[in-house]
This record gives C-alpha cells, sequence and structure tokens, in this order.
C-alpha cells in the first residue's frame, strides 16, 4: 500500500474489512486471553493482549504505512512511548541531546527519571547543527528533536540533524506531534524513530490519551517491540481504535488547522498589543524557509508574547470564549494556554524555561471569522 497517497493510507493501511463479519471498521477486540490451536498454536499469532491485540495490530500498522516506516508502536500515552524507547536504546553513562525548547514532560522524564539512572543529557539549539556538534560527547546516543517545537514552536532542518547524528553514530529521534505525519515525515528526512502523542492531532478529538512510536529499521522495531511487552505501557483496544478513527480524517482536518491558523497569526501580528508571533507560516519567523522545504504546511499552533508581561497574558488566557482553557492541543476545538503556568511548569528554574508573558493556541477547525473575533476581544 506505500506506494498510495498519504488520505488513502490513513482511511485504508492496516484497515482490512474484518474476516469474519465483512465489518469495514476494525473490531474493538476488548479482550485479554486467546483461545490457543494446542499447546503453542496461536491463532494469527494472538495469545495475550499485553502482547498483542488485533485493534491495537491494526493501528500500529497503520501509523507505520502513514510515517512510512517498517514498524509502528502504539502506547499507553506519548509519555509511555518516550519511556519505552529511552530504555530501549540507552544504558547508564550514555548521554542524550535535548532541545532548548522541549515538552516540559520530555524534560521532566530525562531531569527527573532517566538521570537517576545515570543517563545524562544536555541542552542544545536543535535548529543549529554547530551547536548540536558542540553538544556531542563520546557517550551521545540520541538526539532528540521537536520540530516544531513546543511552545517556542522553533523550527530544526531534520536531514542536517540526521547528518548529524548519522556523524557521531547517534541515533535521530524527532517528536512529530505537533506536525503529525500529514505534514512532516521525518523518517523520509533521515530520522531513525518518529515519536508522537497521539491524544494530540492523530486522535484529534480531545477523547483519547495514546502514544506512539514508529521506525524506519525493523530490527530496531522488534527491540521496541519486545520492551513495550517487558514493560506494558500498551495502548488499550479502544484507545487504539478511537485513534484510528481521528486518522481517519487527519488530512482534512489538518488543512483546516492550518488554514485557521494563517489567519490567526496574521492578525495577531498586526495587533499592538501583541509583541511577537512565533509561527512558522509567518515570513519573519527564523525557521520560515525550513519549515516550508519540509513541511506540507505550517500547522496548527501558534505562540504569542503579550505586551504588558505575565499578568496582562495570563488575562488574556482568562477572557477567550471561544478559545477554552486548557492543556493539551491537536483537537478540532480552539485551547488556549499559559505555558509558564501550565505545560511547561515542571521546567520553571531550567534552562528550558519558558517567557511569562507567553500564550499558546491551539487551534481549531471552527468558523476562522470567529475565532479571530474572540482574541481580537480578549486583546483588548
Amino acid at each position: 500500500m506505500s506506494h498510495q497517497h498519504f488520505e488513502t493510507l490513513a482511511i485504508h493501511a492496516g484497515q482490512e474489512p474484518d474476516a469474519a463479519t465483512g465489518a469495514v471498521v476494525p473490531p474493538i477486540y476488548q479482550v485479554s486471553t486467546y483461545k490457543q490451536d494446542g499447546v503453542g498454536g496461536l491463532r494469527g499469532g494472538y495469545e495475550y493482549s499485553r502482547s498483542a491485540n488485533p485493534t491495537r495490530t491494526a493501528l500500529e500498522e497503520n501509523l507505520a504505512a502513514l510515517e512510512g516506516g517498517a514498524r509502528g508502536l502504539a502506547f499507553a500515552s506519548g509519555l509511555a512511548a518516550e519511556d519505552c524507547l529511552l530504555r530501549a536504546v540507552l544504558t547508564p553513562g550514555d548521554h542524550v541531546i535535548i532541545p532548548n525548547d522541549a515538552y516540559g514532560g520530555t524534560f521532566r522524564l530525562f531531569a527527573k527519571v532517566a538521570e537517576r539512572w545515570q543517563v545524562r543529557w544536555s541542552v542544545a539549539d536543535t535548529s543549529d547543527p554547530d551547536a548540536l556538534r558542540a553538544a556531542l560527547t563520546d557517550r551521545t546516543k540520541v538526539i532528540w528533536v521537536e520540530t516544531p517545537s513546543n511552545p517556542l514552536l522553533g523550527v530544526t532542518d531534520i536531514a542536517q540533524a540526521a547528518d548529524v547524528a548519522r556523524g557521531a553514530g547517534a541515533r535521530l529521534v524527532v517528536d512529530n506531534t505537533f506536525a503529525s505525519p500529514y505534514l512532516q515525515q521525518p523518517l523520509a528526512l533521515g530520522a531513525d524513530v518518529v515519536v508522537h502523542s497521539t491524544t494530540k492531532y492523530m486522535g484529534g478529538h480531545s477523547d483519547v490519551v495514546g502514544g506512539a512510536l514508529v521506525t524506519a529499521d525493523a530490527g530496531l522495531g522488534e527491540e521496541l517491540a519486545f520492551h513495550q511487552n517487558a514493560m506494558g505501557a500498551i495502548a488499550g483496544p479502544f484507545d487504539a481504535w478511537l485513534v484510528m478513527r481521528g486518522v481517519k480524517t487527519l488530512a482534512v482536518r489538518m488543512d483546516r488547522h492550518c488554514a485557521n491558523a494563517a489567519r490567526v497569526a496574521e492578525m495577531l501580528e498586526a495587533h499592538p498589543q501583541v509583541t511577537e508571533v512565533l509561527y512558522p507560516g509567518l515570513p519573519g519567523h527564523p525557521g520560515h524557509e525550513v519549515a516550508a522545504k519540509q513541511m506540507r504546511a505550517s500547522g496548527g499552533m501558534i505562540s504569542f508574547r503579550v505586551a504588558g508581561g505575565e499578568e496582562a497574558a495570563v488575562e488574556v488566557c482568562d477572557r477567550t470564549e471561544l478559545f477554552t482553557l486548557g492543556e493539551s492541543l491537536g483537537g478540532v476545538e480552539s485551547l488556549i494556554e499559559h505555558p509558564g503556568r501550565m505545560t511547561h511548569a515542571s521546567a520553571a528554574g531550567s534552562l528550558l524555561e519558558v517567557p511569562g508573558d507567553l500564550v499558546r493556541l491551539s487551534v481549531g477547525i471552527e468558523s476562522a471569522d470567529d475565532l479571530v473575533a474572540d482574541l481580537t476581544q480578549a486583546l483588548r
């Protein structure tokens, strides 16, 4: 199926009609164990749903196809996926380069969990290949990239970062959550592993928590699958089914997210109460040209800085009516949040601390006119 276009793969990859009934949507196999055809005779390879479940298998095959990978794996959350990856590819004493603008939960995983197991980490501007090279050590095993990044919307040239990683004998891991595989496919640009919080654009409806890993190398995929089973933080069948349902409309939703975000970004850029707009689609964004090269469109996430500082930014968050104050992102409804006090509070006082005057938007698929009007009144 790999020769088919994205929109077709999203609907059909891993989604064969059910052999027993002809159901066109994969059933929810809400089951823990399976009848064996004699001792060791597994029907379809299924014995216990931590190890494999047909609903999860359908999602994992779909994820691999969408990212152009050899193996996809679905987890209980994005952080569960990250934790499995780190424990599969790192040993005590190994070193990881993480972005100077990373999701707060990723930072917490390295700083508060992995560090206790003697995994070393340091911070670099991943958009600068020279900064990446300067951060390398003889124990660097992973370069971790978010592009666009959370919450400052930084853009990293994935192909350049892959060159740096290959030169150092390290793996390049790309968190593709903000872009989704519809807008960007890191494996095709040289990444080794793609990470997703499927809670976000993949699920798309703010009704499921999940995560995923997709790898280009089948051998690494097998190693990750071993750890997935050994550690057990798997996606349940109903959660896998919800993510699959979301993926079917990913392309059409992302088109609207991107179109609406472009409208909102233009309005914010012209607003006197806004001092800076961080959106890769704007020509003034430092990563604009790289984003245009490696992304289909600029995404649905925008951050901006408010004149008047932190308290003014918090007031804007409190005044919106259509934009719901809440964490997470990527749902059909628009969300607004204050990263410094919400999603990135865990990074306070660190090299990843975010500005207090920053507001982050997840632009939904409502009427762009209504979204612009809501932000205009909130910025009064």
